[in-house]
């Protein structure tokens, strides 16, 4: 896992628009802004408009969640809304081309995959659901290096990246059985056998 924390330093403008720019920018990822879909908390109306109006992502690509899908809160403690950004690999993912209701409703599938997530620590939970502002606001940004490799390599799993396959190329020296990235598209019951 990939991140960073502030703590009291930067808060929503400056985690939204570096984490942006480390994605989109041909300076380092350089992932296509077309193919990216964020998710923010219904009731964060300030990340919706700084997506919206300073990243300039177009209205459909910012879907907004509820309480269970995008704010963070462990019951005690620091807690607060969250945005995560999403990759859409595409329709060879949705084979019952669903669309971008399995991200709007929560459904599990491998088309919209999360790359990000910026939790902004703002509150404070007493524990029993009592909240208030916290002194200092905060950042927590998770970013899944494994997912991100798989979206770059253009393969179906994390295993199936460079980071995976020569271990999984050492453990088929000590069996029979042959690893075949294409199973994630065929679901052979087994892997090939030599």
């Amino acid at each position: 896992m990939l991140g960073n924390f502030s703590i009291g330093d930067y808060f929503k403008v400056e985690a939204i628009t570096w984490g942006w720019e480390f994605l989109t920018s041909e300076k380092w990822l350089n992932l296509d802004p077309n193919l990216l879909y964020v998710t923010v908390f219904s009731e964060d109306h300030e990340t919706y408009d700084l997506w919206l109006n300073i990243i300039k992502l177009p209205q459909d690509h910012i879907i907004k969640g509820t309480r269970a899908t995008n704010f963070w809160d462990m019951g005690q403690g620091p807690c607060g809304p969250n945005t995560e950004i999403y990759y859409d690999r595409g329709i060879k993912y949705d084979e019952k081309n669903i669309g971008i209701k399995l991200l709007q409703d929560d459904m599990e599938n491998d088309r919209y995959i999360e790359i990000w997530n910026i939790v902004f620590s703002q509150f404070n939970n007493d524990g029993k659901n009592n909240y208030s502002d916290l002194p200092r606001r905060n950042i927590d940004t998770g970013a899944g290096l494994e997912r991100l490799v798989a979206i770059l390599q253009d393969v179906p799993t994390n295993f199936d990246t460079d980071l995976f396959q020569t271990i999984i190329h050492s453990c088929e020296k000590l069996t029979n059985t042959r690893y075949d990235i294409n199973n994630y598209f065929t679901n052979e019951s087994q892997q090939k056998n030599h």
